[in-house]
């Protein structure tokens, strides 16, 4: 089972999840981190997430890219996996080179059908970017297209979606 939460940036997504997975009947909660830390501001959102995380019982893995060999989990497990604009991100420009947005699209869609496979439930958090109307260069529009695509097809695979709005799921 695929469950996706969407919502802009500081919308409430990340809490909403969480309690979505501490509320679920899995037994194994797995917390799969993609954020890079690059700068200050990053810093600091990471520790803020690993702060909101605690007493929860997650088992948390922070890792950048290649999820799929993040955790081996079971049926009786839950996976909160946060968050796939920064994944996108991470594989996109990964070694110090940009990969093509069809190969990044390709790639994660697989590792998540791995790991839906193996998991009771996949819980996506992912990342409304869509909406300032900004002109972007070349390579932020292949990013903006490949987190478009993989968001499209999550949302196709998924058993639910919802987007947070201020903090409140909406169920799509």
């Amino acid at each position: 089972m695929i469950t996706l939460i969407y919502g802009g940036s500081s919308s409430g997504k990340s809490s909403y999840a969480e309690d979505y997975v501490c509320n679920s009947k899995y037994k194994n909660k797995y917390y799969l981190a993609t954020m890079k830390s690059g700068d200050k501001e990053t810093e600091e959102r990471i520790k803020r997430h690993r702060s909101m995380r605690q007493g929860k019982d997650f088992v948390t893995v922070e890792l950048p890219y290649d999820i799929v060999n993040a955790i081996e989990p079971d049926a009786d497990s839950i996976i909160l996996l946060e968050c796939m604009s920064n994944l996108v991100a991470n594989e996109m420009f990964r070694d110090g080179k940009i990969n093509k947005a069809s190969y990044i699209v390709d790639k994660i869609l697989k590792d998540i059908n791995e790991l839906e496979a193996k998991a009771g439930s996949l819980v996506i958090v992912s990342n409304d970017v869509f909406e300032d109307g900004l002109q972007y260069d070349e390579t932020t529009k292949e990013y903006l297209r490949a987190l478009g695509e993989v968001n499209a097809k999550i949302a196709q695979m998924a058993d639910k979606a919802v987007e947070v709005i201020v903090g409140i799921g909406v169920e799509r």
